[in-house]
């Protein structure tokens, strides 16, 4: 089998099955383990797949730019915004994370709510410009351009002084291996810090997300209280995780 005709082998295989094991792969090609390696890193290199530890999982869709993250699975970020905010009682203190999906939590919010959000993403805080029962805290620092939030230093040390009931985080991969990731390691390292400032910890996850990957981990799939997902309930990417269907 020539290079070529393998990489469109792994491309299907890596659709039908969401998953790429190097070594099952070069045994069922009779090929080297160090070919499929090298393929795969490749194909990396394409932006055809995300590389983890023994193999390949998809890429995530999530990690284009901002604009065009708008509209990409906007349904399925409807349904997962409308059960995360769900969840929000009156009174709460909230972190809500930037991104599309966030975004689309502030439209799913009740006119009347009450509650404190603290964010930092300008876009989600000029979204609650229109609930005026919610105080909304701004988290300054350097614009992350990508997605449209703040991180660094001066961030991390602002989210320091915040206790918050619930935190709804936002991540572009969700899978029970590899984790739940994103595409910059700055930004994983603020949605982190903003993990361990709040008592519970929900995960934003549309379909797309689900099964793929992103290169930094931002915490392991069953470090979270849920994962809000409109996913099939069955979907190999979420065996033994907890899981909130949307």
């Amino acid at each position: 089998m020539l290079a070529a005709e393998r990489r469109d082998f792994l491309l299907a295989r890596l659709h039908a099955d969401g998953k790429l094991v190097a070594k099952q792969i070069a045994t069922e090609l009779g090929v080297t383990e160090d070919s499929i390696r090298r393929d795969l890193r490749e194909m990396a290199a394409a932006g055809l797949c995300q590389r983890v530890y023994g193999g390949a999982l998809p890429v995530s869709p999530a990690i284009a730019d901002y604009a065009t993250r708008t509209t990409v699975a906007t349904s399925s970020k409807e349904r997962v915004a409308a059960a995360a905010a769900a969840l929000i009682r009156p009174g709460q203190t909230v972190l809500l994370d930037g991104g599309t999906t966030a975004l689309a939590v502030t439209a799913a919010l009740p006119a009347d709510l009450r509650a404190t959000v603290v964010t930092h993403s300008p876009t989600v805080a000029a979204a609650l410009v229109g609930h005026p029962a919610v105080d909304v805290y701004v988290l300054g620092g350097r614009l992350f351009k990508h997605s449209a939030v703040t991180c660094g230093a001066a961030t991390a040390e602002a989210a320091a002084g915040i206790t918050a009931d619930l935190f709804l985080l936002g991540v572009t991969g969700v899978h029970r291996e590899a984790g739940l990731t994103t595409g910059d390691p700055d930004e994983a390292a603020m949605k982190r810090t903003l993990a361990g400032r709040a008592a519970e910890t929900y995960v934003l996850a549309s379909s797309e997300k689900i099964g793929a990957a992103s290169p930094f981990l931002v915490l392991p799939a069953d470090r979270v209280t849920a994962i809000v997902t409109d996913a099939p309930a069955g979907h190999p990417a979420l065996t033994g995780l907890p899981v909130l269907s949307a």
